[in-house]
């Protein structure tokens, strides 16, 4: 019995390996699943410094249009100029998407037309007598552009609005700001103007009608193709962005994709105001300023009251540059005016921005007096060269 049972221990103890081996092979072997390390796609640099410094922009309303009719939708006073499309300003039938902009005086327009390698750029020409002068390509507009349409000057003869799409621009066509320069004849490098102006759409055709204080651009953001929405606003005196410590990031999201207009309001005292002058540019009591007659002493017994009159070769384009010089002396007095009235509420940080304004304005008024004088003087003395050869 005894022997029975070592046989039967040393049966257990030699089996009892290979049973827990069989029981290790028969083990259920689960597979881990790889961990997807989703990222998230990064914003472009550009937008996210846009957006914190959107503009403080009241936006009075806004109205959707078929893209090819939203020139019908911006009512501009005829003293801040005309725009039209290139086709119906040069009786084109080449069917150009390019638009053009005439100033007040008729003697001036830059429009867009396509290069040498049919992408769309910026022009110039002049009016000499009845007759328009060779289209010239807008120099300065830099590096970083590959098409611009859209134009608009302002009043002041220097300021100039349009759009592009490049390197510079965040997505399709961006509103730009650029400053011609005189003293090189040409303009400086623009500038992106910005949001809530611009997005990753399309937005273009940036004006402002200075007579009647009313600003307009275009955009196809969130819009069914073929449609753009035209937005109004009311053109600020001085660029002022929101405060990064009192508005939540989805707040100045909104603010900086216009999402819903209502929320730049305020008060609504402003807008209403704006609105008015809105409904009188739609209608047909518009009473624009009269023009000033052209008076020009040249000396005690002879005055000049059109370019008509002119003798020397020199006086029409001295005459243009006095015009011009006349028109941005009148603007930036207007425009003074009101920053020295925005003055006494502005904030710290305003006050601050307001008073580099009002020194520099201050100092551009005596330049342009100087030099409306000067002009004046140098067009007396060139007809009087003819007129009294003698003397």
């Amino acid at each position: 019995m005894i022997k029975v049972n070592k046989i039967l221990l040393f049966a257990f103890i030699f089996f009892l390996p290979l049973s827990i081996q069989a029981q290790k092979k028969k083990k259920k072997v689960v597979k881990k699943t790889p961990v997807v390390v989703v990222e998230e796609p990064q914003e472009d640099p550009r937008i996210t410094e846009m957006r914190e410094a959107t503009q403080q922009i009241i936006f009075i309303d806004s109205v959707v249009v078929a893209q090819k009719d939203f020139l019908s939708a911006i009512r501009l006073n005829p003293e801040s100029g005309s725009l039209t499309t290139f086709d119906q300003f040069f009786r084109s039938q080449a069917h150009i998407d390019g638009y053009v902009f005439l100033n007040e005086m008729g003697n001036k327009c830059y429009f867009s037309d396509e290069d040498n390698k049919g992408q769309m750029n910026l022009y110039t020409c002049d009016k000499l007598g009845d007759e328009w002068s060779e289209q010239t390509p807008v120099k300065g507009l830099g590096e970083g552009i590959t098409e611009a349409n859209y134009p608009f000057m302002m009043n002041d003869g220097t300021t100039f609005y349009f759009a592009a799409k490049g390197q510079e621009s965040i997505g399709g066509y961006d509103i730009f700001v650029t400053r011609y320069d005189s003293e090189v004849s040409q303009f400086l490098k623009p500038e992106n103007i910005g949001m809530p102006f611009n997005s990753e759409a399309n937005d273009y055709m940036y004006v402002i009608d200075e007579i009647s204080n009313i600003g307009y651009f275009v955009t196809d953001r969130r819009q069914p193709e073929g449609k753009v929405c035209v937005y109004i606003f009311i053109p600020p005196i001085s660029r002022r962005v929101y405060n990064l410590d009192t508005y939540s990031d989805e707040q100045l999201r909104g603010l900086s994709e216009i999402r819903q207009i209502s929320s730049t309001w305020g008060d609504g005292k402003e807008r209403e105001q704006a609105l008015e002058r809105l409904k009188a540019l739609g209608s047909k009591t518009i009473v624009s300023q009269p023009k000033s007659e052209m008076k020009i002493v040249i000396n005690d017994q002879v005055t000049y009251t059109s370019v008509g009159q002119f003798r020397s070769p020199e006086s029409l384009p001295l005459y243009r540059q006095l015009t011009d010089a006349q028109k941005k002396l009148t603007e930036i007095k207007n425009t003074l005016e009101k920053s020295r009235a925005f003055y006494a509420k502005a904030n710290a940080a305003d006050k601050k921005t307001l008073r580099t304004e009002i020194l520099e304005g201050e100092d551009e008024i005596l330049r342009l007096t100087y030099q409306v004088s000067n002009l004046e003087k140098r067009i007396r003395n060139a007809e009087n060269r003819i007129i009294n050869p003698s003397k």
